[in-house]
């Protein structure tokens, strides 16, 4: 025990001998620390709200009518032509409804089905929008407001208003925020609505709805489901699309094929209907491991030279010591200790420094059309990442020292004195 305390004694007199030496390199580990903290909690943030674009946007399967040729035409169904090579030109579309057949049954299926974790109805209508001489091809989406919000966050891209305002006012509409500029609508507004069968609805404006993309603003708004099915002169049976969500989204392409064998329906499932998203999120959190880690890697060669110098500083140090009576093991201690003392501080700081600037950049004012009611930069404060830097700090300094420390190990000291 004594030993180990002189052991900690020399350590100590070392560093505080070259205190400049010793803060440079403990200013590597926090650095590299704290880049590391802040890249991975800004980027992990990041890339979370992006994906949050499109999985709180697309549903795990979308089912709905398609319309499509035939797969059967009638020439294949006679059998003298079974075995004959079969041409048919100009095929055409079979007539289908649009909406879902047995709606109701099948939501209610869906709602049962453990793998489910909710199912929102939906009704699409084609209209145009009248305010006084304008009108604009658009379309208009019935839903449930609460389910909506509950399952897709919803009420993140209402700009003013909010889901359950469709649920107070039956005869509301969350218009789209291009239509809306272009008509010169807000909140409070009455808007006309005109389906293609002829009938004209005056709707209230209870909010603004933004998705991001212009496309979809310049024509997309939102009803309760009853009006849109009173604006397609249709029963609470009428229903166009089917979105569910899903406990595992894993498991949503073979579900979706299920599914449209089942109900006779198209499903699509998500990976299917963004196809680049598992890409494009693979290749954003590669790219910021790889970043983070090499910072790392670059603190690390920096305490490992700095050490290896201070090695070569130390050799009439290093020669007394094990002249008096320390072994090659005790000064393999020392210099590891040192390596140790040097990543633990350098690493709390850098932990320190990496959250401040983290909480900065959580505060700082960010603004997209894509996200309205985000008003600052995504900042994740996964208490991992630190667990991680301050590990990482620890090997990587011990790394740095113990292939100085066993240089040092194996000095002889009758060699540096007659050198002398």
């Amino acid at each position: 025990m004594d030993r180990l305390r002189v052991i900690l004694d020399i350590t100590r007199t070392h560093l505080l001998a070259r205190i400049k030496q010793s803060g440079i390199a403990a200013l590597g580990v926090t650095f590299g620390i704290g880049a590391y903290i802040i890249m991975m909690s800004f980027m992990t943030g990041l890339n979370g709200l992006l994906d949050g674009l499109v999985l709180n946007r697309t549903p795990h399967i979308h089912m709905y009518n398609e319309i499509k040729p035939s797969a059967n035409q009638p020439v294949d169904l006679y059998e003298a032509f079974t075995d004959q090579l079969n041409v048919v030109r100009s095929i055409k579309p079979k007539k289908s409804q649009l909406r879902i057949h047995n709606a109701l049954p099948v939501i209610d299926y869906l709602e049962k089905d453990s793998r489910v974790k909710g199912v929102t109805p939906q009704v699409a209508a084609k209209v145009f929008y009248l305010a006084g001489s304008n009108e604009l091809n658009g379309a208009v989406n019935g839903i449930l407001p609460h389910k909506e919000d509950a399952l897709y966050n919803f009420g993140d891209y209402i700009l003013d208003g909010t889901p359950q305002d469709l649920v107070r006012d039956r005869n509301g509409i969350l218009l789209g925020a291009g239509i809306a500029k272009k008509m010169s609508l807000s909140v409070g507004d009455r808007v006309q609505v005109s389906t293609t069968s002829g009938g004209i609805f005056p709707l209230k404006i209870v909010g603004i709805f933004q998705s991001g993309l212009a496309e979809i603003d310049n024509i997309q708004s939102y009803v309760n489901l009853k009006m849109a099915q009173q604006l397609m002169g249709e029963g609470n049976n009428y229903i166009t699309d089917i979105n569910v969500k899903l406990k595992d989204i894993n498991i949503a392409p073979e579900l979706s094929k299920t599914y449209a064998k089942q109900f006779e329906v198209t499903a699509i499932d998500i990976n299917t209907a963004n196809a680049q998203f598992e890409t494009g999120t693979s290749i954003r959190n590669m790219i910021t491991y790889a970043v983070s880690i090499t910072l790392l890697i670059v603190a690390g060669f920096g305490i490992y030279n700095i050490l290896n110098m201070l090695i070569y500083e130390k050799m009439n140090d290093i020669a007394i010591l094990k002249a008096t009576g320390f072994s090659g093991g005790d000064v393999r201690l020392i210099f590891i200790s040192q390596a140790l003392v040097i990543g633990f501080i350098g690493g709390l700081l850098g932990l320190v420094i990496g959250y401040g600037v983290s909480v900065l950049i959580d505060n700082a004012p960010f603004e997209t059309e894509a996200l309205p009611t985000v008003k600052t930069f995504p900042v994740n404060f996964n208490p991992m990442y630190y667990v991680v830097g301050i590990i990482f700090a620890m090997v990587s300094t011990f790394l740095a020292g113990y292939l100085p420390a066993r240089k040092a190990q194996k000095i002889d000291p009758v060699e540096i004195i007659r050198g002398q």
